[in-house]
């Protein structure tokens, strides 16, 4: 069993005629995803790698019964990519456009919620069952199936831990980048809540980095919540306040979103926490 996406997900690329899109579509494709057409305005009626290009996503759900759609377009109109998808039906909407304004975002995440939508992003790596699908640009060599769960900020961080935990012998269930923008469309509460009642997961890897709260949020709902073993990582312990470093949203401002301190919440919820990633599987194991 697997969350959110399986070898039965259909998948559409909207942006799938451009350089971005298309390379990860070809990749994949040959991972074994069932990338069933894309979607480039003013390209419809074309193909891509044997898959149909259509105009709009209602044209592209209508006829493939897509259920999964892949943001690959510039940021300018990436928040109307989303709610285009949402709007024709899509239930699982991955975005991996960065640089969109969080006004935008905010527009695009309550869109989603109102259509019954699942948006993942933006500004993430995307969702991979190994040996299954993966939709985005996690590397496919960085993990085998298993039954840890991962849930990561950084694209970087996950590949990482991805292959540490693959080289010592530990499979994945999935592996979920939520995106590290201020604004997101799936929490790290939402992920966890799926990893808990996913029957094949047995334990969990959080991935975080500094600013915002969305660790804290987490370290209470592993509290209150999680039955299954969490090991996590905060990167950023270093960082120079007011400062950001990587994502919109890692920035330490006044004090609030420190390393140590999401560090301290999450042990106190029961989580072991790994002074480098490369320890994520020594706790794990």
């Amino acid at each position: 069993m697997a969350i959110l996406i399986d070898r039965n997900s259909k998948v559409l690329v909207q942006g799938i005629t451009g350089r971005q899109g298309g390379f990860h579509a070809r990749l994949m494709m040959a991972y074994g995803t069932k990338v069933v057409g894309g979607v480039t305005p003013g390209k419809g009626g074309e193909w891509f790698e044997g898959a149909p290009v259509f105009d709009t996503m209602r044209a592209a759900v209508r006829t493939t019964h897509a259920d999964t759609s892949l943001i690959t377009v510039p940021a300018r109109f990436a928040p109307d990519a989303i709610m285009e998808a949402a709007d024709a039906g899509i239930k699982l909407i991955i975005c991996l456009t960065e640089h969109i304004p969080v006004a935008d975002m905010m527009r695009a995440v309550a869109f989603c919620k109102s259509r019954g939508s699942r948006l993942i992003g933006p500004n993430c790596p995307g969702v991979m069952t190994p040996g299954q699908a993966k939709v985005g640009i996690i590397p496919a060599m960085v993990a085998e199936p298993g039954n840890v769960g991962v849930v990561s900020k950084s694209g970087t961080l996950t590949y990482e831990v991805g292959f540490a935990m693959k080289n010592a012998g530990i499979g994945i269930s999935t592996i979920v980048g939520i995106g590290g923008d201020p604004v997101i469309g799936t929490t790290f509460v939402d992920v966890l809540e799926m990893f808990e009642n996913d029957p094949e997961t047995e334990k969990v890897a959080l991935l975080g980095e500094i600013g915002g709260s969305a660790e804290i949020v987490a370290a209470d709902y592993i509290k209150n919540a999680m039955t299954k073993p969490v090991a996590a990582f905060i990167a950023g312990r270093s960082a120079p306040p007011g400062k950001r470093m990587g994502h919109a949203g890692a920035i330490v401002d006044g004090g609030e979103g420190s390393a140590d301190e999401k560090i301290q919440a999450l042990e106190a919820a029961g989580a072991r926490v790994a002074n480098n990633p490369e320890a994520i599987p020594s706790l794990l194991a």
